[in-house]
């Protein structure tokens, strides 16, 4: 198997884990936040290029937008997706479940898998657990994940555990249908929705599934509280196999990342970065940014003094107010690879802070200045927004 695991160390001032994960496209050092490249790009301009020199070690591509076009038999003939956009090192790609379950009115789910219409054109597909798997193996992913249900967080018991009862049975259909295991990997997925019982029962379901290489926890940040989605991260965690890489699906702001590494989650993925960027918001070590704002007009300094992406070594906070104003695209390029170089200092950072056993002292020094830090992020001469 191309694909291997191993535990680290775990912090002795909590549950944060340093882990490292081996694919046949490069080794993986966890904790690790996976920038998002839904349709074989990261939105934004970012090149491949510019990924690895601020330190990504892999990337997410999405299954569902990418059987619609250019389809997987495309990618497949085309030498896998990382010939296919350039890539060389990781890639996970996600089983398009999710985005088949946002189809509200468009889908139609039953225990054999999903038939919906594409969003582009209104075509009818269908997707199921071998589907997913089929898919995922065309594309030459170096980890797959199965076929699942996500009900909505608020969803009556009855909901979530046909959703669980699916994802179970999906889960072991994905399992005999896999043809490439010794090059792709599979990860799992728990659902639950909030309700840690059952959440507990699924993870006892799922993780017992020694075929899978790895276990994702999936259904959280899709409308439960801020506090719930932590809660019900930290209960299922502590729950799965010490000896398997954790998944935290489409999570979330550096505040969750710190809280969700603290309860020993090894790997995230989330759009926020990229998409913030794009709509001229920075995440920084003294929060956030918005170089919309009329007083970087005058600002010299970079988004984030102590960042050292290009963005920040190279160009200052008035020039890209500049571009932004001037509606050129250099400057949504300039915010996406600033916020995704901040995501990967912040992982890599943690990663050094547990092997030193002090990531309880590091996550919160961080907390607190990011809590703290809307006045250091303005310049000397702004006006008084405190009014």
């Amino acid at each position: 198997m191309a694909y291997s695991f191993t535990l680290e160390h775990v912090c002795a001032q909590s549950g944060a884990r340093a882990g490292r994960i081996e694919t046949t496209h490069g080794v993986i050092e966890t904790p690790i936040f996976m920038p998002v490249g839904t349709q074989a790009a990261i939105k934004g301009g970012v090149l491949p290029r510019d990924l690895k020199e601020i330190g990504a070690e892999i990337i997410l591509s999405n299954t569902y937008h990418l059987m619609l076009r250019p389809g997987s038999e495309r990618i497949r003939d085309a030498g896998g997706l990382h010939r296919f956009m350039a890539w060389d090192r990781p890639v996970l790609t996600d089983s398009g479940g999710f985005q088949v379950f946002s189809l509200a009115g468009q889908r139609k789910v039953t225990d054999a898998g999903a038939v919906f219409r594409s969003h582009h054109d209104g075509s009818k597909h269908t997707l199921n657990a071998e589907e997913a798997i089929r898919l995922q193996e065309n594309f030459g992913s170096d980890i797959a994940m199965a076929f699942d249900e996500c009900p909505p967080a608020q969803a009556d018991e009855r909901t979530i555990r046909r959703a669980m009862d699916r994802t179970t049975a999906w889960l072991d259909r994905a399992i005999a249908a896999r043809r490439r295991q010794d090059e792709v990997a599979l990860y799992g997925i728990v659902q639950g929705g909030i309700q840690t019982q059952l959440r507990s029962e699924h993870v006892e379901q799922i993780c017992s599934r020694d075929a899978c290489e790895g276990f994702a926890i999936g259904g959280l940040s899709v409308g439960e509280t801020i506090e719930q989605m932590h809660d019900v991260c930290g209960h299922t965690a502590a729950l799965m196999p010490v000896d398997k890489a954790r998944y935290l699906m489409g999570v979330g702001t550096p505040r969750d990342l710190l809280i969700c590494i603290g309860h020993g989650i090894d790997q995230f993925d989330c759009v926020m970065p990229s998409r913030n960027g794009r709509h001229g918001k920075a995440f920084t070590h003294d929060g956030p940014l918005y170089i919309k704002n009329r007083f970087n007009f005058f600002d010299d300094r970079p988004i984030d003094p102590s960042c050292s992406c290009p963005a920040c070594t190279q160009f200052s906070r008035s020039y890209i107010r500049h571009l932004w104003t001037a509606d050129e695209a250099l400057g949504k390029q300039l915010l996406v690879l600033h916020n995704l170089a901040f995501y990967l200092e912040l992982t890599r950072q943690a990663r050094k802070a547990i092997l030193a056993d002090r990531f309880g002292d590091f996550s919160a020094e961080w907390l607190a200045r990011m809590d703290n830090g809307r006045w250091r992020n303005l310049p000397p001469e702004a006006p008084d927004l405190s009014a």
